[in-house]
């Protein structure tokens, strides 16, 4: 970690911090509280992927659907009219909506080697976005003058790294630059993730081959044909099952390369102030059980 104890910590002119972990238990949340306090750029990583790294992807699919519409195809075909994306911090539907889901096309469900495919582009674009995270770090303080950084990142970041190895890639180079904070949810937490996405289930991103096994193993369950998978039925059946694949990742990945702050410690936070004293129990907590374990 690049802090060496909790006083190292809030004593830091300069703080950086990634989280990580399942969407839904306050990475946006405790990132925007601090991106209010004033001091502190608030890096979005699903933001950074529907601006720059699927931008156009995801305006070239709006402008597809556009033109199957005669009105609509004219308009375009003379540039009388622009398609875009509205994206922003608070609204990356348009990111999820380009992932889509599998299955019966009359249920709004995609040809699962389409899917494949737009998992795929969203792979290459989250690790892109996540490699652009020390310039943001330089260019927010160079540039704006903010002296501390958080990045938000999706729940996806499990599925691209290896944390059985201490020398994957990309969490070297996070780690080099930010405190990295896994915001770990409990079991009645995970209960009411799985049952808010029962309710409004929403495209997610998989590593392939989890992907690929949910994908056969639930039409081998189903028995049935690629065409009539219902796709909001698919997802709910893969996301109980994501949740217990990427638990231990997260796990893993705090215990190499940062640290775990319950979820519940940062429910309630109302400054930047809290946050930094929630995150020096923690360090004190971590760097403790260390030097006992040493």
């Amino acid at each position: 970690m690049i802090h060496s104890s909790a006083s190292d910590w809030l004593s830091a002119p300069r703080k950086r911090v990634l989280f990580f972990g399942m969407s839904g238990l306050g990475k946006t949340h405790v990132s925007n509280l601090l991106r209010r306090s004033g001091d502190w750029f608030h890096y979005s990583i699903d933001y950074r992927i529907g601006t720059r790294h699927m931008g156009e992807l995801i305006a070239d699919n709006a402008k597809r659907e556009a033109m199957k519409v005669p009105f609509l195809r004219e308009l375009l075909l003379s540039d009388s009219i622009y398609i875009g994306s509205n994206i922003s911090f608070d609204n990356l539907a348009p990111v999820s909506t380009y992932l889509g889901k599998p299955g019966d096309p009359a249920k709004g469900g995609l040809p699962f080697e389409t899917y494949r495919q737009r998992q795929e582009q969203f792979r290459r674009a989250e690790i892109a976005a996540l490699e652009d995270t020390p310039w943001f770090v330089e260019r927010g303080e160079a540039l704006y003058g903010y002296p501390h950084f958080v990045c938000d990142t999706g729940g996806s970041i499990c599925e691209w790294v290896d944390p059985d190895d201490p020398h994957d890639p990309l969490m070297t180079l996070l780690s080099k630059e930010m405190l990295m904070i896994w915001i770990e949810g409990s079991e009645a937490h995970t209960e009411e993730l799985i049952r808010r996405f029962d309710r409004a289930p929403k495209p997610m991103a998989y590593s392939p081959d989890f992907l690929l096994k949910a994908w056969h193993d639930y039409l081998a369950e189903t028995g049935l044909p690629e065409a009539r998978v219902d796709p909001d039925a698919f997802i709910r059946w893969t996301y109980g099952r994501a949740l217990a694949h990427r638990q231990p990742r997260y796990a893993k990945m705090a215990e190499r390369w940062g640290l775990a702050i319950p979820a519940e410690a940062l429910s309630g936070l109302d400054s930047a102030a809290d946050f930094e004293a929630v995150v020096a129990e923690a360090l004190d907590a971590a760097l403790g059980k260390s030097r006992r374990e040493a």
